[in-house]
């Protein structure tokens, strides 16, 4: 296979050879067992959909559900209408919702998992609590009338409304006095949304998991586990060591995933991550060798995509979602690397090449010839000369 000029940071150009061959590629398997392991998905924008950058979303419905049945077929949960789908980031409310209805029902025809988020993005400006409170119930009850488990995701109306830790336990205790099953509280740090600074009432994050603790265990009949999005394996340790029994650490950190997952001596933490959208396959395939107790092998699968996920994840933060999409089309599982909202431009050049050589050399392209020659058409659009 011939090289490809890869753009590098600062300027230039270096030679880099794709890999010739496709890789051996897990199939599928049994259910994991060892782990509850959910992929945050992405979705597929509508590429000829004549919208602007602020306009509502235009998704590409039959693209995007096809990614979630290549997500369940190796026995993922998807964890939809999350920040990875670009919610609050092209994505809004009626997009999520429709996407909600249209995932759990796909999820109910193929037998697959799903868990949705439940926010407050359908209000626009500044709100009082009782109006975070009605966003956050509607949202909860569209999710339960889907069929799907609820993910309450941290609502940025909700910190800018709230003025105390008592704000928080007021309004999580209330929607969890009414949710039909265990939920998923999510704590997304603001190193993915800047809006979400001071959530749970304290900047200070020893304070605010006080405050999180105290919802768990005032309400722990209806909490099914904590999504935590901190990006500090220490703290997600410290925190699901303090967890009741019963309550599960789902961890979305993107830069220590493997060893939180693999856990220790005390316990581990189960998944939903956005970095499992690429690495859907691998990752499978790796808990399904945790299952078995074979931990070096999964330790040997996961470790080397870690500089790949925080390359992805890099800040800022919150446009991992870029490179996440560039994968998926790579990879032949849509058609154009375009996004809702025009988020396709949210990374520079030389940070998307070097997305691509990670993931090649992990090997996640089942057709490595058709990622090079994508990626040269990218490379050509944008002016680099091959």
């Amino acid at each position: 296979m011939t090289t490809l000029l890869l753009p590098v940071a600062g300027g230039g150009t270096r030679a880099y050879t794709p890999s010739a061959e496709p890789p051996p590629m897990a199939v599928g398997g049994p259910p994991l067992a060892s782990r509850t392991v959910f992929s945050a998905a992405h979705v597929v924008a509508d590429p000829f959909a004549d919208v602007s950058p602020d306009g509502p979303a235009a998704v590409d419905w039959d693209a995007t559900l096809a990614f979630r049945r290549h997500l369940w077929s190796h026995g993922l949960g998807v964890a939809e209408a999350m920040d990875t789908a670009q919610r609050g980031m092209g994505l809004d409310w009626a997009g999520a919702a429709e996407l909600i209805r249209r995932s759990a029902a796909e999820a109910k025809a193929a037998g697959g998992r799903i868990a949705c988020g439940v926010g407050t993005d359908q209000l626009t400006g500044p709100a009082t609590l009782p109006e975070v409170r009605s966003a956050y119930e509607e949202q909860l009850a569209l999710v339960d009338a889907a069929g799907a488990q609820p993910i309450l995701m941290a609502s940025r109306a909700l910190a800018a409304a709230a003025t105390s830790p008592d704000a928080y336990l007021e309004t999580y205790g209330h929607l969890l006095r009414q949710a039909r099953e265990p939920v998923i509280l999510h704590w997304l740090g603001p190193m993915f949304d800047p809006a979400l600074e001071g959530y749970w009432g304290a900047a200070d994050l020893d304070a605010a998991t006080e405050t999180f603790l105290e919802v768990i265990a005032v309400h722990l009949d209806k909490v099914d586990g904590i999504k935590v999005s901190l990006l500090d394996a220490d703290r997600e340790i410290a925190l699901r060591r303090r967890l009741p029994d019963g309550v599960r650490c789902y961890t979305g950190d993107d830069f220590n995933y493997p060893e939180l997952i693999a856990g220790d001596d005390h316990g581990f933490s189960h998944a939903l991550l956005g970095i499992f959208d690429p690495l859907g396959p691998l990752a499978a395939e790796a808990v399904r060798a945790l299952d078995t107790g074979d931990v070096k092998r999964f330790r040997a699968l996961l470790d080397p995509t870690v500089e790949l996920s925080r390359h992805l994840f890099q800040a800022p933060t919150r446009y991992y979602k870029t490179g996440v999409v560039l994968l998926a089309w790579l990879a032949g599982h849509q058609t154009h690397f375009t996004m809702v909202g025009g988020l396709q431009s949210a990374r520079s050049l030389p940070h998307l090449a070097r997305a691509y050589e990670l993931a090649d050399g992990l090997g996640l392209f089942p057709d490595p010839a058709l990622a090079a020659h994508r990626m040269r058409s990218l490379l050509t659009v944008h002016g680099v000369p091959q």
